[in-house]
């Protein structure tokens, strides 16, 4: 739903440029694409201040001073993700909706160069980044929330069905095949999660205790 990141949680492809605004932020989208392009060609193993300043056309004390390591670099790309206006899909069903923020999600994780799949993996080895991954997915969580709000509305789901955790279960699929397993993606994954989701929350997996 995705980094990303990314639509949804960690879907839609890589970070959004942040919106312009004067030289700061012309500095900023450079440094950011930049970072982002890097990534995508040589992982985090070969992200570096000097070749991100390079690329960018920035001199490599800005980017020092503005950003301190590769970490402070991935966060804020993180962060600038959560600047977007991105809506969850609305099907008019449940299943639909769920399905659509799948395909969503795996478009993002096999698009090349692997940008939302590097975010992810840089997670896991600059402490920056992994909070700034954290607080992307808490953004996308809550924004994918209304997915499940309208399908109680509906008389789809039971009212009190927990939000997170159908999400969770709608998506985690996806991950684990595309970033754990790392197999060569399934046009009938995303549909078949979705449904698989859809009908448990229906009949109440996913409701909170009375």
């Amino acid at each position: 739903m995705t980094s990303d990141d990314t639509s949804g949680i960690g879907a839609g492809g890589p970070p959004p440029r942040p919106r312009p605004g004067g030289r700061t932020a012309r500095i900023r989208a450079q440094v950011l694409d930049a970072v982002l392009a890097e990534l995508g060609e040589r992982g985090y193993d070969g992200l570096t201040m000097e070749a991100v300043a390079a690329r960018a056309g920035v001199h490599r004390a800005t980017v020092y001073r503005r950003w301190g390591d590769v970490g402070g670099l991935l966060a804020d790309v993180l962060d600038a993700a959560g600047d977007d206006d991105w809506r969850p899909p609305d099907t008019g069903s449940l299943e639909g909706d769920l399905a659509a923020l799948n395909h969503e999600i795996q478009d993002a994780l096999t698009a090349r160069p692997p940008v939302v799949a590097a975010l992810i993996a840089a997670s896991f080895r600059s402490a920056k980044a992994e909070r700034a991954q954290r607080r992307l997915w808490e953004d996308r969580y809550a924004r994918c929330e209304i997915v499940v709000g309208r399908a109680v509305r509906r008389g789809e789901l039971p009212p009190g069905t927990g939000a997170r955790r159908l999400l969770i279960a709608a998506t985690a699929p996806l991950y684990h095949q595309l970033v754990l397993l790392r197999t060569p993606p399934d046009p009938a994954l995303p549909d078949q999660a979705a449904r698989a989701a859809a009908l448990a929350a229906s009949a109440g997996a996913f409701a909170d205790p009375a």
